[in-house]
C-alpha cells in the first residue's frame, strides 16, 4: 500500500519522469497534487504495471488530481545539457504548468535541482512509495509513449511503437540500417 503523502500539512506534488535511458525522443515529466485523503489500490510504480493498467489508471489520475501537468525536455535540449539536467527542467516545466502552486515537491530519484522556494525531497524508488509520485510516473510514460508511437509512424524502422526509443536490438539494428533521425539524442552511445 503506498503513503498519500510525505508532507502531510503542505499541497504537495509528487514528480516522475519518463525516457531517461532511451536513444531516441524527448524526456517526458509529470507533475500531480492528489487530494489528500486519496485512495487508490492499484496506483503503483508505472514500471510494475501492464500498458492497458496504466492507461486505465491515467484516466482516473487525470480525473482526481487536485492538479496534474506534463513537462518535456527535447533531444536537442538533452544533447546540450545532459540526460539528467533535461529530466529536471522537464519536471521544472510541469512544476510552472500546475493550475495549483504546491508548497513541498517529493521527487523519485536521488537528484533534483531547487524549484525556486518551494523545499523539495528526493525519494529513491518514491515511484513505489507515494502515490503522488507513482501517479507521475504513469502520466510520464503514457505521455510519452504515446508521443514515440506518433513519432514511430514518421520513421518505422525503429521500433518505437512498443520500445518507445530504449536501446533494443531491433532499434540499434535500425540505426545501423537507416541511420539515425532528427529525434535521436546525438550524445548518447547508439552502440
Amino acid at each position: 500500500m503506498l503513503l498519500p503523502y510525505y508532507n502531510e500539512s503542505l499541497i504537495e506534488a509528487g514528480c516522475d519522469e519518463a525516457g531517461r535511458g532511451c536513444l531516441a525522443g524527448s524526456v517526458y515529466a509529470a507533475a500531480v497534487i492528489l487530494p489528500k485523503d486519496y485512495r487508490n489500490d492499484k496506483l503503483n510504480d508505472s514500471k510494475q504495471l501492464t500498458a492497458k493498467m496504466r492507461y486505465a489508471l491515467r484516466e482516473e489520475i487525470e480525473r482526481d488530481a487536485i492538479a496534474w501537468a506534463i513537462g518535456i525536455a527535447t533531444p536537442k535540449e538533452i544533447d546540450e545539457m545532459n540526460i539528467l539536467k533535461a529530466s529536471i527542467t522537464a519536471m521544472h516545466r510541469a512544476i510552472d504548468a500546475l493550475a495549483v502552486r504546491p508548497e513541498a515537491l517529493i521527487i523519485d530519484g536521488n537528484r533534483f535541482h531547487p524549484y525556486h522556494d518551494v523545499p523539495h525531497t528526493t525519494i529513491v524508488k518514491g515511484d513505489g512509495k507515494y502515490l503522488s509520485i507513482a501517479a507521475a510516473s504513469i502520466l510520464a510514460k503514457t505521455w510519452r509513449d504515446d508521443y514515440m508511437a506518433k513519432l514511430h509512424k514518421e520513421y518505422p524502422f525503429y521500433g518505437w511503437d512498443h520500445n518507445a526509443g530504449y536501446p533494443t536490438k531491433e532499434h540499434r539494428k535500425g540505426i545501423e540500417e537507416h541511420g539515425t533521425t532528427p529525434y535521436h539524442r546525438m550524445t548518447f552511445r547508439m552502440f
